[in-house]
């Protein structure tokens, strides 16, 4: 794998100490001060008569293991189609062959020894569907070093594997099959928990943090009692979710599913021996067959979690949200084009040729009644802007930053525990500065790993970005309040200054920024 040779030909490798685990003895390698273990395994295969099944515990093994590989991508569903030349837009991608033996996680420390350093485990990208915690963009060496920190990236089940509601259909035997997805997530936390001494890492001191889909998953576990007292502070990076999908969604996918199938609902057990590439092909399949959400602003996945009034009573963060991370602390934000990259495919946005009508016809499919002042607003707010990257910008806030206030708001009204708002404005240099700040550019930052992403996205100022960013994030993790003396003051936010830190070049606090639009949009996405 690219991430491999990348570290083994950086600095000279050594073999790391053996650590014994749980389930037996492991060792990978050291570079630049950092153990490093791969594809360490914290459940069983899933599949077979595993598949949506609770997980289980790993097979023990003897001797001592090797864990100097990655391992665990998950079957993947498609991803959203791209242009062709933004395929590897932020470097290598995993291309390790999936396999349903996906329950396993990677540690990066600077010492197998007692210093009770803070945990940030990481949860990937990629809406519920597809991705990995593989990619040499979340490599932890530089993070684990320079910051003084345990890193752990979880690799999980995903899509139609992880979250097929069958609870209805299926009974008891299949109970959690709809959530199987994030509590695969919860018994990966309670391997660090167990483990993360022997690591270097203090168990009392767990930071989950995840971008995009990440980001559910962290808004999941933040409503999931299976996970209290796992984990100890939360960092969403755009990815908020104050919905999850309801029962009687989630029923209809799983009847298409078994329609899809020519299955009954009492040879349901015969979905376990259906071959990987024929389950995926369902997936398109039986999302067709469902209707347009509540919230389409706010109702984001379809084989995602499930409120299934057990492993999640309530949603996360809309209306009666539960208030079992009330005393937990947040860090919140997006960056400032979240939607350049997904409209990138799109010829007339990439080229700039979209029109006022268009701009239009566009704003008013998600904004409804709010049309005329949303339009208005970003008129007035960027006149020289063309109504192309007005179009990027509403649909960011449209997409992106309605959940981030949202779910913002949420957690400052409760008052138990300070919630930290942000927004990463740097613009990559890439494609000519088309894709301006989008969706994922944060993450090289978080891991101080621009070296990977390539020459193209480098720019003066990039690596001294890089150094606020993950020492903040960092210092967050280690103390649940992510001011240090790189940046300005950093106040908590409230309701009444909503105060936001801006990252670019120059790191600044504003105030409610776009305060005339936020509550259009909030209008827009809650009815």
């Amino acid at each position: 794998m690219a991430g491999d040779v990348e570290s083994l030909t950086q600095s000279k490798v050594t073999r790391s100490p053996v650590v014994e685990t749980a389930s037996g003895k492991l060792q990978g390698i050291t570079t630049n001060g950092v153990h490093v273990f791969k594809g360490v395994p914290y459940g069983a295969s899933t599949a077979g008569a595993n598949r949506f099944r609770p997980a289980r515990k790993p097979e023990p093994w003897s001797g001592v293991r090797e864990a100097i590989h990655y391992a665990g991508r998950s079957p993947q569903a498609a991803a959203a189609p791209q242009r062709p030349e933004l395929a590897t837009v932020w470097g290598p991608v995993d291309t390790l062959p999936v396999s349903e033996d996906c329950l396993t996680l990677h540690v990066w420390t600077p010492g197998c020894d007692g210093a009770k350093r803070p945990v940030m485990v990481w949860l990937h990208g990629g809406a519920f569907s597809y991705g990995s915690a593989n990619s040499p963009r979340y490599d932890s060496v530089n993070l684990a070093r320079r910051q003084d920190v345990v890193v752990v990236a979880i690799n999980h089940r995903l899509n139609i594997f992880g979250h097929l509601d069958l609870s209805q259909i299926g009974g008891e035997r299949f109970a959690q099959s709809g959530n199987l997805g994030v509590l695969d997530l919860v018994e990966a936390l309670k391997w660090v928990r167990e483990h993360a001494a022997r690591f270097g890492g203090d168990p009392g001191n767990v930071t989950i943090f995840g971008q995009s889909g990440g980001g559910g998953k962290v808004s999941a576990l933040l409503a999931m009692p299976d996970a209290r007292r796992l984990f100890h502070k939360a960092i969403v990076q755009s990815g908020s979710s104050i919905r999850f999908a309801e029962r009687e969604r989630t029923n209809r996918l799983a009847e298409a599913v078994l329609k899809h199938f020519a299955l009954g609902k009492d040879r349901i057990a015969e979905l376990q021996a259906v071959p990987i590439d024929k389950m995926l092909q369902a997936v398109d399949t039986a999302q067709r067959s469902l209707p347009k959400p509540h919230f389409p602003l706010l109702d984001r996945y379809n084989f995602g979690p499930v409120i299934d009034g057990a492993v999640l009573s309530q949603h996360p963060f809309f209306a009666d949200a539960p208030q079992i991370s009330d005393d937990i602390p947040i860090m919140v934000g997006d960056t400032k084009d979240e939607s350049a990259i997904f409209l990138a495919p799109d010829n007339k946005v990439w080229n700039r040729a979209i029109t006022e009508d268009d701009l239009r016809e566009r704003i008013a499919a998600v904004a409804g009644g709010q049309t005329d002042a949303v339009l208005a607003y970003y008129k007035k707010r960027d006149p020289q802007m063309s109504p192309s990257d007005r179009l990027i910008t509403a649909l960011t806030a449209s997409n992106f930053g309605v959940r981030t206030v949202i779910q913002a708001e949420t957690k400052a009204t409760r008052g138990k525990a300070p919630v930290f708002v942000y927004r990463l404005d740097w613009e990559t240099p890439a494609y000519g500065g088309k894709l301006k700040a989008p969706h994922s550019v944060d993450v090289p930052f978080v891991f101080d790993t621009l070296h990977v992403i390539g020459a193209q996205h480098q720019k003066t100022g990039a690596q001294a970005l890089a150094d606020r960013v993950s020492r903040t994030w960092a210092t967050f993790a280690r103390t649940g309040n992510p001011s240090n003396d790189s940046l300005p003051a950093w106040p908590a936010y409230d309701t009444r200054t909503r105060a936001t830190m801006v990252f670019n070049d120059e790191c600044r606090v504003v105030n409610d920024p776009d305060a005339e639009v936020r509550p259009l949009w909030r209008r827009a996405a809650t009815g």
